[in-house]
């Protein structure tokens, strides 16, 4: 074998398997793993890069979650009973997500029981039906935005969210005192069982308000009260009207007191006709009396 044969070897030897080069040259044979190993472990180091990029972007917590993960629920469960659920830290992150988006009769209604009493200074009403209407807020201010400051567990069923409304009024005399800033307290009594809202109270301080502000803040507020009590009237009215109908129907016809089936009796209507006078008077006396109570 000549010398220039002999040089030619490695390079013919490069697509042949590394045992055949190794038969050859020792030397050669560690070079060609060494490289091979390297690339080996570029190819892995961008895999693992590649799975490190994507979790980033999927687990995002959304500013409410952030709240109530920081929240001290205390201890719910012991080692011989629990005095809560988990319930209540659900309807918490809820809560809090419904004020920080400020959705406009899109709230989530299963977190309140069916009879929840609400109350606030110029307003109280019972049913959670009443949570789908619009809010005071989108009606009166312009591109209102929320912050919370503050979210406690006063005990393992009262919860309390302090936040802040900021608005500029719509109506554009009412602007120029600048935007309408409301510091609202809410007070939640919760089911410990069933996570649901049973009572909510709210307060409110504008402090931070410049006068025009507060009074356009509580003429508007009153209004508002005003417009859904009468909506409330409306609503007890209807109800009123359907029970009656539906005992009118009920005791149109009797069967005959002598025991033959095939035989009915027709009540008057005087009695139903009188009792829905008496309803309908009393309910407009009660209307009167909300509305009086709203604006003296």
């Amino acid at each position: 074998m000549t010398a220039a044969t002999a040089s030619a070897l490695p390079i013919v030897s490069l697509n042949p398997p590394i045992a055949a080069v190794s038969l050859r040259s020792g030397t050669n044979h560690i070079t060609l793993s060494t490289q091979r190993r390297r690339l080996c472990l570029v190819q892995v180091a961008n895999d693992s890069k590649a799975t490190e990029v994507s979790p980033d972007r999927v687990i995002e917590k959304s500013e409410a979650d952030k709240i109530v993960d920081g929240m001290d629920f205390g201890e719910l469960c012991n080692e011989f009973e629990c005095i809560s659920s988990p319930s209540v830290k659900a309807t918490a992150r809820q809560l809090v997500r419904d004020i920080l988006e400020l959705r406009d009769g899109n709230r989530a209604l299963g977190i309140y029981a069916v009879s929840v009493k609400y109350k606030d200074p110029v307003r109280s009403f019972t049913g959670r039906e009443k949570y789908k209407r619009p809010l005071w807020s989108i009606d009166a201010l312009d591109k209102p935005n929320v912050s919370v400051q503050d979210m406690v567990m006063l005990s393992t069923s009262v919860l309390n969210i302090k936040w802040t409304l900021k608005g500029n009024p719509k109506n554009p005399i009412a602007s120029v005192g600048g935007p309408v800033i409301v510091k609202v307290n809410s007070h939640f009594t919760l089911n410990q069982i069933s996570g649901q809202v049973i009572e909510h109270e709210e307060t409110w301080d504008l402090s931070s308000s410049s006068t025009i502000a507060q009074a356009y803040f509580w003429a508007s507020r009153r209004l508002f009260s005003t417009i859904e009590s009468a909506k409330d009237f409306s609503d007890s009215l209807k109800n009123v009207s359907s029970s009656l109908s539906t005992e009118k129907e009920n005791v149109d016809f009797y069967p005959d007191p002598s025991g033959d089936p095939r035989k009915f009796f027709q009540t008057e209507d005087d009695f139903q006709r009188d009792a829905i006078q008496i309803a309908l008077f009393v309910a407009l006396l009660y209307f009167l009396v909300q509305f009086l109570r709203t604006t003296l």
